[in-house]
């Protein structure tokens, strides 16, 4: 079976950047839409960022519309998070997710068929 594997999380201080990947083994993303959620200490998993399987359009969550870029590369079926302007509230593990069907339900991870294992991002202060 595939699956999705996060790279690129660590610990960085307020203000950073990091760029997040979501690459896939045994499966074609290309045919996917593609999704960012996280999950802080406590929280429940929450919506960051969704792209469409040909690149457009995007969809971002308010907490990091303007910080936040979401692209992919079909060729190499990865895609990515682009953080930058980090804040101490963006600590979470973030998860990549692949939604087989049509949906402009993008924001709901119930809609998401396949999962990665989670990358985790802290920001210090």
């Amino acid at each position: 079976q595939g699956q999705l594997v996060e790279s690129g999380g660590g610990l960085v201080q307020a203000g950073d950047s990091l760029r997040l990947s979501c690459a896939a083994s045994g499966r074609t993303l290309s045919r996917y839409d593609m999704a960012w959620f996280r999950q802080g200490p406590g929280k429940e998993r929450e919506f960051v960022a969704a792209i469409r399987w040909n690149g457009a359009p995007t969809y971002y969550a308010d907490s990091v519309k303007g910080r936040f870029s979401i692209s992919r590369d079909n060729a190499k079926n990865t895609v990515y998070l682009q953080m930058n302007s980090l804040k101490p509230e963006d600590t979470a593990v973030y998860y990549c997710a692949a939604a087989v069907y049509y949906s402009d339900n993008y924001y709901n991870p119930g809609r998401y068929n396949y999962w990665g294992q989670g990358t985790q991002v802290t920001v210090s202060s």
